[in-house]
């Protein structure tokens, strides 16, 4: 695939340094927590800061797959915190959230991948915060739909899992996951609890085609997938798989009503969205309208 190198004017951000955000690094370095944000380079972590939230990422920084577009650190991780679920419960009341956006490096050397940990953390979190709202972005678990039930358990509000890509790509861009597996857990979730709402997400860019991309959304709609978010991928580095092609805005924005005909409740399309991306105020918007039951 012939890469893409220029960035896009549609890229450029201005964000200042601000209160919030000094104050969410400060809590951050304060508790040793993880976000996503800086693993995965994420291109709005100065946004996000400086609305005062950002990502928790548990179960370490370091993960046992070698997805080939990711930037978070691969190898052999560490053994797990304990203690992170207390410390993640604090940095919620600290940073005054209401609500949360709780994800994990995939954990394929524990027996659980790391289930029961995402369970502690939302029962702490709850433990100090009662009324805040939480998201989970779970992996796959390996199929294992009884270590789903322990995330289903403790009733979070919503369940993201992405499938980050169509399921041509996948053994180029995710060679260790299984694009049909993932379209399962997103259904049992469902199956297991259909009050939680599920959502899912795509990078754009890799070389994949709109029929593709819309064969997707059928996928996803058809296992009754809430919210859908679709973005630009961004090389992290030049280890990582090179950019075939830059969407514009007026194509995700194409994206946008196709998805939208499907049905789904939410949809975020734009170059610089990413799953956690405004989470709360989607989450807010289907509350006003009644979307949530």
């Amino acid at each position: 695939m012939e890469a893409t190198k220029r960035l896009p004017v549609w890229f450029k951000q201005r964000v200042k340094s601000n209160y919030e955000m000094g104050r969410v690094l400060s809590v951050l370095d304060e508790l040793k927590l993880n976000t996503v944000c800086e693993s995965a380079c994420c291109p709005n972590r100065s946004y996000c800061y400086s609305q005062g939230t950002a990502t928790f990422m548990i179960l370490g920084d370091t993960c046992t797959r070698g997805c080939r577009f990711c930037a978070v650190r691969k190898g052999k991780p560490q053994p797990v915190d304990d203690e992170e679920p207390e410390r993640i419960s604090l940095a919620v009341r600290k940073l005054g959230l209401k609500y949360v956006v709780i994800t994990s490096v995939t954990r394929d050397d524990l027996a659980d991948g790391g289930a029961e940990q995402f369970a502690k953390v939302v029962r702490e979190v709850r433990k100090l915060t009662p009324a805040v709202a939480i998201e989970l972005l779970v992996p796959d678990f390996q199929g294992g739909g009884e270590l789903l039930k322990i995330v289903l358990g403790v009733h979070p509000d919503v369940i993201g899992h992405n499938l980050e890509t169509v399921p041509r790509l996948y053994p180029y861009v995710r060679p260790e996951a299984v694009y049909e597996r993932s379209i399962k857990l997103l259904m049992h979730v469902k199956l297991g609890n259909s009050s939680i709402l599920t959502k899912s997400g795509l990078m754009l860019g890799l070389g994949e085609t709109k029929s593709e991309v819309e064969e997707v959304m059928c996928g996803l709609h058809s296992v009754s997938c809430d919210i859908l978010t679709l973005g630009q991928y961004l090389q992290p580095s030049e280890e990582h798989l090179p950019v075939v092609e830059y969407i514009s805005p007026e194509q995700f924005q194409q994206y946008r009503m196709i998805a939208s005909n499907y049905g789904f409740k939410a949809v975020a399309s734009s170059p610089l969205v990413r799953s956690s991306y405004n989470a709360e105020e989607i989450f807010n918007e289907l509350a006003d309208c009644k979307e949530i039951r």
